[in-house]
């Protein structure tokens, strides 16, 4: 038998968390309370320390809908889309046969798009490679590694922000060891065959998203996200660091002191690079097979909807 999963997309800020523990969660009064357990498909939300600035779940929200993949690495560790794809393999398998559905839901479009239809064959990692870029990232800086992937690969590029030095370096090795961009290795086009997929993408329209983007951030530096900052800076947080790539993060490391008029630059430059990776969300899942589209801006419509979506998905399991 195929493993259900019920799969939840959207971009930042469009109330995932809200949705999710409104269906799912231990006070919902939705008949699907308590039959669902969340893989956290968020690429920041796995890092411990890093809540305010990934919007994490509260502790009172975990506890009314079970989590996995928050709060499971250390900042200078990587968690690539393939840990991913492996980590909610295993965890969809386990979820399963405990007698609940899986419900993957984030808005690490890489990640969900890799666990639908499979991680492209690219070639192994070659250490002696991927040491001569990382030593070149010291020496140039992430901007110079970043222009000379647009040379050789324009449309991988094009889908990596420009400060992820993980994913550019690896972009960059692919060419080097192959002579091939790493875009010429073909996604897979069709949903892996081991699962039963309901996959459900909210969108918004873009101007309510990029208010409720910016109010979010208002937010977030109202809750502490400054002190959330030094606190991790004090502990040893550098630029290199995979979880300060993170928007949000990475803003601070731009300005040597954090005045109240940095402070405001900083708000602005998280408020617009979160625009951005909005917008770039979207794009990511567009025209994947069989999604449900469904317009996130009337929530309580929407509520009814994917209510109606998950009831026809549970009748014909």
């Amino acid at each position: 038998m195929k493993i259900p999963v019920i799969v939840l997309f959207a971009p930042t800020a469009t109330g995932k968390t809200a949705l999710a523990l409104k269906l799912f969660g231990k006070g919902s009064l939705s008949f699907f309370n308590g039959k669902c357990e969340l893989i956290s498909a968020d690429s920041m939300q796995v890092y411990r320390g890093f809540d305010i600035g990934t919007a994490k779940p509260t502790l009172e929200e975990q506890s009314q809908l079970v989590h996995h993949l928050i709060d499971i690495k250390n900042m200078d560790e990587q968690f690539t889309a393939c840990d991913f794809v492996s980590s909610a393999d295993k965890l969809c398998e386990d979820i399963f046969n405990r007698g609940y559905i899986p419900l993957v839901a984030g808005g690490t479009g890489f990640y969900i798009r890799n666990f639908l239809l499979g991680m492209p064959e690219t070639p192994p990692s070659d250490e002696k490679v991927k040491e001569i870029l990382k030593r070149r990232l010291e020496r140039e800086g992430v901007q110079a590694l970043y222009d000379e992937l647009l040379k050789v690969d324009r449309e991988s590029a094009s889908k990596i922000d420009r400060n992820d030095a993980f994913r550019i370096i690896r972009s960059l090795e692919i060419f080097l060891i192959t002579g091939k961009p790493r875009s010429s290795f073909e996604m897979p086009s069709r949903l892996r065959e081991k699962y039963n997929f309901l996959i459900l993408v909210l969108e918004k329209e873009r101007k309510v998203l990029y208010d409720r983007i910016n109010l979010r951030v208002e937010q977030m530096f109202n809750q502490g996200l400054e002190q959330e900052v030094r606190k991790l800076v004090e502990k040893g947080a550098s630029r290199q660091m995979p979880a300060m790539q993170a928007i949000g993060y990475r803003q601070w490391l731009d300005y040597p002191v954090w005045d109240s008029e940095t402070v405001e630059r900083i708000k602005s430059d998280i408020q617009h690079d979160s625009r951005k990776y909005a917008k770039k969300q979207c794009t990511f899942m567009k025209n994947i097979p069989g999604a449900v589209y469904l317009n996130a801006d009337d929530e309580d419509r929407l509520f009814e909807e994917v209510s109606h979506k998950i009831h026809e998905f549970m009748a014909n399991l």
